[in-house]
C-alpha cells in the first residue's frame, strides 16, 4: 500500500471511532470563507460584560435551587482573559446566606443576543466533577409550543459533558430537543464523540454547530462528528447559552446521567471558556 493510501485509510479509521484530533491542526471554523464573525466575546475585562450575558434563570441577588446545586451568577468571574464558571461548596451557603451546598450557574444572551442560522463555538476547558457537566447550548421560547416539530425552535446543544475519571470514557455529546420539557418533549442525541486526544478537562478544545435550515452539523475541533435535522431546523432566532449543572434535584447532589454523585469531598472545579463566537453566512 502507498503511504497516501495508508494515510487516507488511517484518517478515515480515525473518523470513524470519532477520534478528534489536536485543535491546532485544522480549521477550528469549518468553512470559513462563507461565514462572517458577528457576535463574540472574547471575556477580556475585569468583569463579566451585562450588554452581552445575563444570569440564565437565576441572577447575583438569589440563591436559585437548579438540579443538585444552587445557581448564582455571583460566582462567576473573569482571569486571564477566561471566563470561569466555579463548581464550589459553601458549607454556609453563598456569603453565609444560610443554604449550604453546591454552587454554580448558567448565563445566556436573551433579550441581549439571538440569531438564526449560522455558525456558533466555543473554545473551553470542561469542568470534572462527579455528577455534574458542562454545556454550550441554545434555545428560544418556542421551543415549549408543542406542534410535534422543531420549526418554532428547539434546544440544541452544541455540547453536554458529563464528567467521566476514565480516559476512554471522556466524551461529549450533541443532542437536540422540541415541543416543551413535559409529556410531550422529544429528543434526539445526534452524535457522542469519544477519546478526545486532547484532555477536554486541561485543554482547550473547541466545539461548534452550523445551523441552517436544512438542519445541524456538529463539529470538535473543526471535525465534523454528525448531521441532523430532527423535528425540522428551528426557523426561530436563540439566544446562548454557558451552563454547568449538578446532578441531584432540590439542591442536593443525587444521581443522574452523569457518573457519580458530587459530594463534599470533592475539589472545586471550573468551566473555563476561552471565547463564544457566533458567524453568520456571507451573501453569496
Amino acid at each position: 500500500m502507498s503511504a497516501k493510501l495508508f494515510f487516507k485509510a488511517l484518517w478515515a479509521l480515525a473518523q470513524s471511532l470519532f477520534l478528534i484530533v489536536t485543535p491546532f491542526s485544522f480549521p477550528r471554523v469549518p468553512h470559513e470563507k462563507k461565514l462572517e464573525l458577528v457576535w463574540s466575546d472574547a471575556f477580556d475585562g475585569d468583569t463579566l460584560d451585562e450588554t452581552k450575558w445575563e444570569g440564565h434563570y437565576c441572577n447575583a441577588s438569589d440563591a436559585t435551587v437548579r438540579r443538585g446545586s444552587y445557581w448564582n451568577t455571583a460566582v462567576a468571574f473573569l482571569e486571564d482573559g477566561n471566563l470561569h464558571i466555579p463548581v464550589r461548596y459553601y458549607a454556609e451557603g453563598l456569603n453565609g446566606n444560610g443554604k449550604p451546598g453546591w454552587y454554580t450557574c448558567g448565563i445566556d444572551t436573551r433579550g441581549l443576543y439571538e440569531q438564526t442560522y449560522g455558525y456558533f463555538e466555543v473554545r473551553c476547558i470542561l469542568p470534572k466533577g462527579s455528577g455534574l457537566w458542562a454545556a454550550f447550548w441554545m434555545l428560544c421560547d418556542g421551543m415549549g409550543r408543542v406542534d410535534g416539530t422543531g420549526l418554532d425552535g428547539a434546544e440544541i446543544d452544541v455540547f453536554e459533558a458529563p464528567f467521566s475519571a476514565e480516559k476512554h470514557n471522556r466524551k461529549v455529546s450533541s443532542n437536540l430537543h422540541i415541543d416543551g420539557y413535559g409529556e410531550d418533549l422529544k429528543s434526539k442525541n445526534v452524535c457522542t464523540a469519544y477519546n478526545l486526544l486532547n484532555d477536554p478537562y486541561s485543554e482547550f478544545n473547541t466545539y461548534g454547530v452550523e445551523w441552517t435550515e436544512k438542519g445541524y452539523t456538529f463539529y470538535v475541533n473543526g471535525i465534523k462528528t454528525g448531521f441532523s435535522d430532527f423535528g425540522g431546523a428551528s426557523q426561530a432566532p436563540e439566544y446562548l447559552i454557558l451552563s454547568v449543572e449538578v446532578g441531584g434535584e432540590n439542591g442536593e447532589p443525587g444521581e443522574s446521567w452523569a457518573p457519580g454523585v458530587l459530594s463534599q469531598d470533592d475539589t472545586p472545579t471550573d468551566f473555563i471558556v476561552d471565547y463564544v463566537r457566533a458567524y453568520q453566512f456571507k451573501n453569496p
